[in-house]
């Protein structure tokens, strides 16, 4: 939970279609390797250059951790036509697939630091057919909805549940008629509903079965580990589906409260989830994962982007150059 991304970068104009290696990618017999865009004009890529400009060398350094690496971009808000149409023509151009997040559902974040979202049925559903319409026929990893299912499945009752799951069900099924998309419905993660079965029939509803399969651990901090065993039992659950995880800020697992020299920060908005110290970059982005089941292992979080006023930090999805470095520095690579 705690996903906090607002808006979307957007890319220079471009043209052509992702290509391949040929090598064996992760679960996804037969695929070829895909290489992943990474956005050259990113909060991180500009820090790197200004910080170089100052003399910050080391600090520089670091954050080309980040700014090196290829991050999903958050659409949300109008015009989604426009900014899914821009990231995917630059990655095209580029010889490589753009990872997107759809990110816009009524209810959104069931009001906490990233609330917002469409106004209603009819206007997320046009908002999805823009998106859709902007992906054409070139390649994308479309995450669909962080948090979406899970936070009904926990709880919130601020959304009326059979209409989310019909709103996120008509999401995947239109963005997955691309030719080129590759859909995951988001399911949360393993420390926030620990027993996957409980999943199950709401992401059934949601429309999983029409997606290459469910993503996990967005915004979070759950090891590389944890996610692999748990997405494994998800998918065995349901049927064999495939899955993605978010290992932007996992090196050193989640935030405890027990770590030794820690501030845990102050106040009743310093939940776990939301802009924990200590933590660190995880596993780069590859789409060779070596799990059968898992397609990919994705930033989808962009490092350095806040989970919202906690901990010090500023709105959602603002850059915090602090933080980022934080993590960058704390990286095993």
């Amino acid at each position: 939970m705690g996903t906090g991304e607002e808006g979307v970068r957007r890319a220079g104009p471009g043209t052509g279609a992702p290509a391949g290696s040929g090598e064996y990618a992760g679960g996804r017999e037969g695929a070829a390797f895909e290489q992943l865009w990474v956005d050259p004009r990113s909060s991180a890529a500009r820090q790197v250059t200004e910080w170089r400009i100052a003399g910050r060398a080391a600090d520089a350094e670091l954050m080309d951790r980040i700014a090196s690496r290829p991050q999903a971009e958050w659409v949300t808000g109008t015009s989604p036509r426009t900014a899914v149409q821009a990231v995917t023509t630059a990655a095209a151009r580029a010889g490589r697939a753009a990872v997107l997040v759809a990110y816009d559902i009524p209810g959104r974040d069931c009001g906490q630091y990233s609330g917002g979202g469409a106004l209603g049925v009819l206007d997320y559903r046009t908002w999805v057919d823009e998106f859709a319409v902007g992906l054409g026929d070139r390649g994308a990893y479309v995450i669909v909805e962080p948090d979406a299912v899970a936070q009904v499945v926990a709880g919130c009752t601020q959304v009326d549940a059979e209409e989310r799951y019909a709103l996120l069900a008509y999401a995947v099924e239109r963005i997955k008629r691309q030719p080129h998309a590759r859909v995951y419905l988001d399911a949360g993660n393993s420390g926030w509903i620990p027993q996957p079965a409980r999943l199950v029939e709401a992401l059934r509803a949601a429309g999983v079965g029409q997606a290459d399969g469910f993503a996990l651990n967005v915004s979070n901090f759950q090891t590389d580990q944890d996610s692999s065993v748990y997405g494994d039992a998800l998918s065995r659950a349901l049927g064999g589906k495939h899955y993605v995880v978010d290992t932007s800020r996992n090196g050193n697992g989640p935030y405890t409260g027990t770590d030794t020299g820690i501030d845990a920060g102050t106040g009743t908005d310093a939940e776990p989830w939301c802009n924990p110290p200590g933590r660190a970059l995880g596993t780069p982005p590859t789409t060779v994962t070596g799990r059968p089941r898992l397609d990919a292992q994705l930033w989808i979080k962009r490092p350095g982007e806040s989970d919202g006023t906690c901990r010090g930090g500023p709105p959602a999805g603002q850059w915090w150059p602090s933080y980022a470095l934080e993590l960058a520095g704390n990286a095993r690579s």
